[in-house]
């Protein structure tokens, strides 16, 4: 009897220990459906298929200001019609994408639902195509090698060019950064109701929430994503932008005096970036444009 009982104590503990808990990948959509033109291999291993998981798409998705029918700057080998192979019909990898141009107001909006329990800090990781004003037409599919800009550039006089600055002026133009706007729902696997605010850290920064032991307040450490302007972001064209959001704790007052909840799988976060008006390059964003990276607990 005690051999009995000593092999089913090696057992669960094995189990235990094979549980674990691992990187996820989520994007809009059944995340193992991904389009991996944007995901290196070490990525690709660590999207899942949620129907395996019993975490549904519904629920998920894209939406924009303007229409999705750009093509993706960032593949620098696509090609389209005309004689400067910048009109329609595009071939490219990647997805279609919407575009806010210099001078304009814009906004994307994502929908994703977490594929596993998260144990850790959220990121929240932007790769949108970002180049100098009207380049696309006169480069097409080269604009991104010779015109690749940054949200919130100072951009100079005469084609393609960017302006630098003197001691004691501000390299970037701050008003024409992207906002982000970030909140959690229930999936089907809550019971919350309504949403709250996610919380980011500021990195580089401090890390420390609580000052006074009990809300967390907009400070040196941390901001609440509430699209304000001390959720700009500044983002290169193709590469990452990562915002670290605090995991949430259930019974925590945020600093909009809301209550977090634990978030467990099938969850849904919503992300908003808004363009500002003063926006001074040309971005493209779609589906993709965000993902979610995290760890979390393995579900079988």
């Amino acid at each position: 009897m005690k051999w009995l009982i000593g092999c089913l104590v090696a057992l669960v503990m094995v189990s235990s220990a094979f549980a674990g808990e691992d990187p996820y990948i989520a994007v809009v959509g059944n995340d193992i459906a991904a389009n991996q033109f944007y995901l290196s291999p070490k990525y690709v291993q660590f999207l899942y298929d949620q129907t395996i998981f019993a975490i549904p798409t519904t629920g998920e998705g894209f939406t924009a200001q303007n229409p999705v029918i750009q093509p993706e700057i960032c593949d620098t080998l696509g090609d389209g019609a005309g004689p400067f192979g910048n009109q329609p019909p595009f071939v490219f990898r990647g997805n279609p994408n919407a575009r806010v141009t210099a001078g304009n107001a814009g906004f994307y909006q994502w929908t994703i639902r977490l594929p596993k329990k998260p144990v850790g800090e959220i990121n929240l990781c932007f790769q949108c195509g970002v180049i100098k004003p009207n380049t696309f037409a006169d480069l097409a599919f080269a604009a991104v090698q010779y015109c690749a800009a940054e949200t919130g550039e100072r951009i100079g006089d005469g084609f393609c060019s960017h302006q630098f600055v003197e001691p004691g002026i501000e390299p970037i133009v701050p008003a024409a950064l992207p906002k982000i706007t970030a909140s959690a729902s229930a999936g089907p696997y809550n019971v919350f109701t309504g949403s709250f605010n996610l919380t980011a850290y500021k990195n580089p920064g401090l890390y420390t929430l609580f000052p006074d032991n009990t809300a967390i307040q907009n400070n040196a450490s941390s901001w609440i994503l509430d699209g304000t302007n001390n959720t700009r972001v500044l983002l290169k064209s193709c590469m990452d932008k990562c915002v670290v959001v605090k995991l949430p704790v259930e019974g925590q007052i945020n600093a909009l005096g809301q209550t977090e909840r634990d978030l467990v799988e099938g969850d849904l976060l919503t992300v908003r970036m808004s363009i500002p008006r003063q926006n001074t390059v040309d971005i493209y964003c779609h589906a993709q444009s965000l993902r979610l990276m995290g760890i979390g607990e393995s579900p079988f």
